[in-house]
């Protein structure tokens, strides 16, 4: 059951949340905020998105703000820092924002820069983490095999701990994984499972050593539990880009897992000059327990009238899409 459209609205607030640095193409990061009787949930489907994807993001908002989460086994969990496709040099100032962090995820592949970028930018990573941090690097799926193969040799001497979505589809990921596996460096699946319409197919096809797992793109923490239990594989619980009520959303589906061998993607709010809450990590980690936003920061992140007005003009589509789906 989903609550009526109205009770959604009553409380939605949309936010433009300003970024330190331009990422995933984004300079601002927008998304429309309501609160239920759980609490406060976010619906931020990247705007490119349609209105069936999207519906699947606003299935996850209503889950948490409407009903109880499974439970908890941890209250903290471990994240990493984010390093977007920035130059070398601007490294360091990016990586001091992630308080305590061990792990860095390095962006590659970045349209319009070239495998010395990518090979320079994971270098001032290194540097930074020492020895003893880890890094691993995200594509996105920009590659081919041929280019992935190569991109993953040239970085090797960084001591990976795994690339993500490396290529587009489950058969380039498979056979890259084939071709990389005498290296020792884990491939990781991301896209593959969020963008899919069969998300354990990646698994299936034994393409990826390890999953990418978001809980608003899978549709709220209990259906990302069930994908994560199927496929058998580890995971990695990340962030689309959330405020902080996202990230809680995230932590939560963190906090619900049996086991959490590796660093989240959940301390991505290092990466916003501000945000409706404070998730920044500290130690590196961020609590499990579920964000509070502050009532200033809604009106102070306000979006204009216009923005505003797209978003909720999308909230009621994607409520179509979902009443229909019913």
């Amino acid at each position: 059951m989903i609550p009526p459209l109205a009770d959604l609205l009553d409380s939605a607030r949309v936010v433009a949340l300003p970024m330190h640095t331009r990422f995933r193409g984004v300079d601002t990061r927008e998304a429309l905020l309501f609160e239920g009787p759980q609490g406060w949930a976010e619906f931020s489907p990247f705007v490119e998105y349609d209105d069936a994807e999207a519906a699947t993001w606003l299935t996850a908002a209503i889950d948490f703000a409407w009903h109880v989460q499974p439970a908890a086994v941890r209250d903290s969990i471990r994240v990493n820092a984010t390093v977007p496709a920035v130059g070398a040099g601007t490294v360091p100032d990016v990586l001091a924002r992630f308080a305590g962090c061990r792990t860095a995820k390095v962006k590659v592949a970045e349209p319009g820069q070239s495998l010395a970028d990518d090979v320079a930018r994971v270098r001032a990573a290194r540097e930074f983490m020492g020895p003893e941090g880890r890094i691993r690097v995200d594509a996105n799926g920009l590659w081919n095999v041929d280019e992935a193969e190569h991109a993953v040799h040239a970085l090797a001497e960084f001591d990976l701990e795994y690339v993500e979505q490396p290529c587009a589809t489950v058969p380039e990921l498979a056979e890259l994984r084939t071709r990389v596996k005498y290296m020792g460096i884990p491939v990781a699946a991301d896209e593959s499972v969020r963008k899919s319409s069969d998300p354990l197919a990646v698994a299936r096809a034994k393409a990826a050593d390890l999953l990418i797992v978001k809980a608003q793109p899978l549709g709220g923490v209990t259906h990302a539990l069930q994908i994560v239990t199927a496929a058998g594989l580890p995971v990695v619980v990340s962030s689309a880009l959330d405020t902080a009520i996202g990230l809680s959303q995230g932590a939560a589906l963190a906090a619900a897992l049996p086991a959490l061998d590796y660093d989240c993607g959940l301390g991505t709010a290092s990466l916003f000059l501000d945000d409706v809450a404070d998730r920044r990590p500290a130690d590196g980690a961020i609590p499990a327990e579920r964000a509070v936003v502050d009532p200033a920061a809604l009106t102070r992140l306000a979006a204009t009238p216009e923005r505003r007005d797209w978003w909720l003009d999308r909230l009621r589509r994607c409520y179509e899409v979902l009443e229909a789906r019913r």
